[in-house]
């Protein structure tokens, strides 16, 4: 059916008609993951190399060269292009009200806006505060789309990454994340231990 020109769509037309169909909050939620989920696959090829130095950055909206970055950057990048959400400004300003409530692994006095953010500890805080996290399971089932994962490389290396859309041949999805060498997509997810499970309902 062709549209006409004087009909245009809007998403609280989109929202409207879903709960008119009797469509959960988490059928709307889903569209949301798929958005972060294409986000994060779009730093495929552009973010060609794991760079875990030290940047002053911009503030809000601060991000290092697109060409480099680590685990975290991948998912800040992905909820901020997706949804518009920046975790700088949102770490910041809870790290700010509850400083007490964080990490104290680097000895820092007061939140660095540059780099809290991109700490894996940091950020798990954060989605605990927010009430994203969710058990912690190897049941590949229990994963969805956009969903993030924590998890320990080697024992001791704190990471992070997105659950992606794609699965392998056993069903076990696939992640969208930087282990070295820039972001990738590939069956990962059980790699290392996980230590957290969060799904940020944005």
């Amino acid at each position: 059916m062709q549209m006409s020109p004087s009909f245009q769509p809007t998403r609280r037309a989109f929202i409207g008609a879903a709960l008119a169909l009797g469509l959960s909050g988490t059928a709307l939620a889903a569209t949301n993951a798929q958005r972060v989920v294409a986000a994060a696959r779009r730093q495929v090829g552009v973010t060609l190399r794991y760079d875990p130095a030290y940047t002053t950055l911009a503030f809000p909206n601060g991000d290092v060269e697109r060409a480099k970055g680590v685990c975290t950057d991948v998912v800040i990048r992905a909820f901020r292009d997706a949804l518009g959400h920046d975790l700088q400004a949102l770490v910041n300003a809870d790290m700010r009200a509850n400083f007490g409530a964080y990490p104290k692994n680097w000895g820092l006095g007061r939140p660095d806006r540059n780099i809290d953010h991109r700490r894996v500890p940091n950020l798990a805080t954060f989605w605990r505060r927010q009430g994203a996290a969710l058990p912690v399971t190897t049941d590949p089932a229990d994963w969805r789309p956009g969903d993030i994962f924590t998890s320990l490389v080697g024992g001791r290396l704190p990471h992070t990454g997105i659950v992606s859309d794609r699965k392998d041949t056993t069903g076990t999805p696939l992640v969208l994340h930087n282990i070295g060498g820039g972001t990738r997509e590939e069956d990962a997810l059980f790699d290392h231990k996980l230590t957290g499970h969060f799904r940020w309902k944005v």
